[in-house]
């Protein structure tokens, strides 16, 4: 092999090296990003519906305190 054929072959492992680790860190901020949105959609609902636990809070607290 000439130094032009292995200057070649070192380039495209290095450019196959990069394009994997490319690969490897978008699987590993998809990841991130999917926990964030499971965290959101629960925070989000959470929020959407702890109203319901309030009330039945105050109701239970009106029927201790026999307001109803």
């Amino acid at each position: 092999m000439n130094t032009q054929e292995q200057e070649r072959i070192e380039q495209n492992v290095r450019r196959t090296t990069g394009i994997f680790a490319l690969h490897k860190i978008r699987t590993i901020v998809d990841a991130e990003l999917n926990e964030e949105i499971v965290r959101a959609n629960l925070l989000r609902a959470i929020l959407r519906y702890s109203w319901i636990a309030l009330l039945l809070a105050a109701l239970l607290l009106a029927r201790y305190l026999g307001v109803i």
